[in-house]
């Protein structure tokens, strides 16, 4: 097995195997038992609504965010970190696989639930689109919020609380109400996507397609180099 293939088993190893990431798939899986109530509860469908206030909005980044600081966070404090760090491979290798697969991770919970919700709650023939605008902004968007969460995760031990209070002040509060913050945000990329795919805005004028495209790219690129350094300097000290 390669040196790259295996930084990915181990690290896949060590994200299905938590039992916090087994509650991150009840998360992710939410928005379907909601859009089944809805359906067979007489509500009235909407599957633009769910897709943006609970997936994109709420789902989406708190998968993300437990993912991404469980990568490299959760292996620096158990430990299991220097193992892999002793091997002939470079940080910044070991870095970026890592940051790469919970991209993947994060995409793989959200995306298949979303385009089932999708599928339940849609209706007509525009439903194709929608969701398909969707799913392009999730996993932008997850991957993005994934990435820059793994490097977080080996920047500081608080970056949990960190990334609650970027996800849930920052973008919950202040990207809605000021203009200029809503160029550092993540989730007004997605919606610039969603609005470019779909052709449906929402009440605010959207981030232009470039825009939205440049946010993600620049997070991504970002987070592989933060999360490179945070590994760079990293001390493997041998037992006293």
């Amino acid at each position: 097995m390669s040196s790259a293939a295996a930084l990915v088993d181990v690290t896949l190893r060590s994200l299905l195997g938590r039992r916090r990431i087994l509650l991150m798939g009840l998360l992710a899986g939410s928005p379907v038992l909601l859009a089944l109530l809805v359906r067979f509860g007489g509500g009235r469908p909407d599957a633009s609504a769910v897709l943006d206030n609970l997936v994109l909005r709420t789902v989406l980044p708190l998968v993300a965010l437990v993912v991404g600081t469980s990568t490299l966070g959760s292996e620096i404090d158990d430990g299991t970190l220097l193992f892999q760090l002793v091997k002939p491979v470079a940080r910044w290798r070991v870095a970026v696989t890592k940051a790469l697969v919970a991209a993947l991770a994060t995409v793989v919970l959200i995306v298949p639930p979303m385009i089932l919700t999708g599928l339940v709650l849609g209706r007509g023939d525009q439903i194709g689109t929608t969701l398909a605008g969707y799913a392009l902004s999730a996993v932008a968007g997850g991957s993005a919020y994934a990435i820059a969460f793994t490097a977080l995760g080996g920047l500081t031990r608080r970056a949990l609380v960190i990334g609650l209070a970027y996800t849930l002040i920052w973008e919950g509060v202040l990207a809605g109400i000021l203009e200029g913050t809503r160029y550092l945000s993540v989730r007004q990329a997605m919606l610039g996507i969603v609005a470019a795919t779909t052709g449906d805005g929402g009440e605010r004028t959207p981030l232009a397609p470039t825009v939205a495209w440049t946010i993600v790219a620049v997070v991504v690129i970002l987070g592989l180099v933060l999360a490179s350094l945070a590994l760079r300097r990293f001390q493997v000290r041998a037992p006293d």
